[in-house]
Formats: C-alpha cells, structure tokens, sequence
C-alpha cells in the first residue's frame, strides 16, 4: 500500500449496502485525486453515488450495515482502515461538510451560535467566552448581518440563504484543508445563489482548503470547479478540466446533461433536451455499460455496451471517459452532431 502525494486520493472506493431486495452498489470502484486549494466537481443524477461517497469520506458510514472497501487517503492517512474514533476526531479540524439541507442538519433547539461553540470547542481547549467571540466572528465573515445579535437566533429565524451562511460558519469553525459542500445552493434563489458561490470562492482562497461541489447543476460546477467528475450508476463514467467536460465532452451522458441545461443564449420557450428514461436500480445495475439502455449511440459500439461493461480509459491529457466508442468516433459526434444541436436548440 503506497502512500499517495496528492492531499485527497480515493482508489477503487467501493460503498454496498446489504438490503432485503439485494445488495444496493451505491459507489463501485470510484478513485480521483484533489489538491489543496483547488476545487472538484462531482456532477450526476440522484442516485449516481455522489453523496455516499463523500459521506464515506467523513466516516459516516463507519458503525452502520454498509460494506466499504479501497482507500481514502487524506493527508497521508488512509481512513476506511482507521477507528471511527480517530475519524471522528478529523471531521470538523481536517474535513467538514456543507450539507444539502442546514434547517435538518442545524440542531432546532440550540441557537446557531451555541452550535458553532460546540463544534469548536471540541477541537480546540478554549473558554466559552473566547469561542462565542469566534463564533460571532466566522458569522460576520460569511456575511450574517448584526453577528453579535444573531449569533443567539435559532436556525428557524434565519432565512435559507442566512441558514447556508451559518452552515457554511460551522464547517469552517475549525479552518478545515478539505470542505465538501452537497448541493450548496439548492433551494435558494438565483441571487443568493450566486452569492453562496462567490462566498465559498473567496473563503477557499483564504483557507487555502481543496473543495468538493456535489450538484446535479452543471451550472454551479462551471462556476467553482477546476475539475469535474462526472458520475453515473456508482462509477466515473468521465473526468477532465472544466474545459474539457464543457468544450470537448466526450461522453453520452455527459451531452445529456448538457442539453438539458438551461442557457442564457437560448429563447425562454426553447425546449431542453431531456436524456430519456430514468437512472438504474443500483440493486440491478445494467449489464455492460449501465447507460446503454438511455445511450441513443449504443448502436455504434459494436454490440459491446449491452454485454462488457467498458473501462476508463485516457482520452487524452487526463481527460478520462468510460465508453466502448473509440475516442475519434466520440469527438466527431460532438462536433459534428452533439455541439451543433445545442447551439441551434
């Protein structure tokens, strides 16, 4: 076992959960790297795997049915072998999260500020008074107007773009290196939205942290993420730059969920291009490619995607697609068929 150079490295992750029906393979040989200060944005479907994977990250599967096996390397420590204890007492110094919903994840009976107390009073052995002064601090700095006030509201009396910034201050209480935000701004309109991104963006530069996005929204991944995983059916069915995956993607799901982006350049009563049908049971995953039975390019694999389940592969520069289409085929369709049906829609 080799210890990796790269700050966060997963290698081969698998995440199973044993269930009446079957055994459900939520994440299925999944590996990337990040670097510190750099962000990764893992984008798919409800059900591709990205939550549960980032959960495995923290430990929050340790002491439940599910059955995990690879590496997660942090830092130099590999976690899926270490005690829950020890785990434990990385999340919230070196890794905390940003969770999808802060009114089910903040405690309704303690106030916001007590909560940011506790969370870093644990991890460091100073006096109430000093951690309420830093408590009040991290609030001003996510942008909470009247800290000192606020800092005693409960999470119902914050709005859910306020209740994301609090959110966003307790993760940070302890000046985590690696902050994974699931669906960060779900929910919130578009002008708190983009204020969200644009904080977490500026607190990443001054904590110098490596960031994780999960979202189904390409759009908020184009804002943050120098690198993006694309997911599908537990696995990475493509990853590259942000470049890549916008200006040369070379995967079909991957054009699916282009096409039903909405767009600023198209017209309001433009029709999105919807990838049909629905994501797999990950009890009965597909055989071969899990996308053949949704890919309208299946024909052109040669009988393949229903029966070898293909590997990822380099397409070039660490542009990594799992397809059985060659890469010369997979780059004229986009060029040729995808890009100019996107463009004229």
């Amino acid at each position: 076992m080799s210890t990796p150079t790269s700050f966060l490295e997963l290698r081969d992750l698998r995440i199973h959960f044993p269930t009446d029906d079957g055994l459900v393979k939520s994440v299925d040989g999944l590996s990337y790297k990040l670097e510190r200060g750099k962000t990764l944005g893992i984008v798919g479907e409800s059900g591709s795997g990205k939550s549960v994977t980032s959960l495995g990250i923290l430990g929050l599967h340790k002491g439940t049915r599910a059955k995990i096996s690879g590496e997660i390397w942090l830092d130099g420590e590999e976690l899926v072998s270490a005690s829950a204890e020890h785990v434990r007492r990385l999340r919230g110094k070196k890794m905390a999260m940003i969770f999808q919903d802060p009114l089910s994840a903040m405690h309704p009976f303690y106030t916001v500020g007590q909560q940011i107390i506790e969370a870093y009073r644990i991890h460091h052995k100073v006096s109430k008074k000093v951690a309420r002064k830093h408590a009040i601090d991290m609030l001003g700095r996510v942008g909470i107007p009247q800290p000192e006030r606020r800092v005693d509201s409960y999470p119902h009396e914050f709005s859910g773009g306020m209740r994301q910034r609090a959110m966003i201050a307790m993760a940070l209480s302890c000046d985590p290196e690696l902050l994974i935000a699931d669906e960060p701004t779900t929910a919130l309109d578009v002008t708190v939205q983009a204020q969200i991104l644009d904080l977490m963006r500026d607190l990443q530069r001054d904590f110098n942290a490596a960031l994780i996005i999960i979202t189904h929204d390409l759009g908020v991944v184009a804002e943050l993420s120098d690198d993006i995983l694309v997911m599908y059916g537990g696995k990475c069915i493509e990853y590259g730059t942000a470049e890549d995956i916008f200006e040369r993607p070379e995967h079909p799901y991957t054009w699916g969920l282009l096409g039903s982006m909405p767009r600023l350049d198209r017209e309001p009563t433009e029709r999105l291009l919807p990838i049909k049908g629905n994501p797999p049971s990950l009890i009965n995953v597909p055989s071969g490619c899990a996308f053949h039975p949704r890919c309208a390019f299946e024909g052109r694999t040669g009988g393949k995607a229903k029966t070898e389940v293909p590997a990822l592969l380099e397409s070039s520069g660490g542009h990594l697609v799992r397809c059985h289409m060659p890469p010369e085929l997979r780059r004229d369709i986009w060029e040729n068929e995808i890009k100019p049906s996107l463009e004229s829609s």
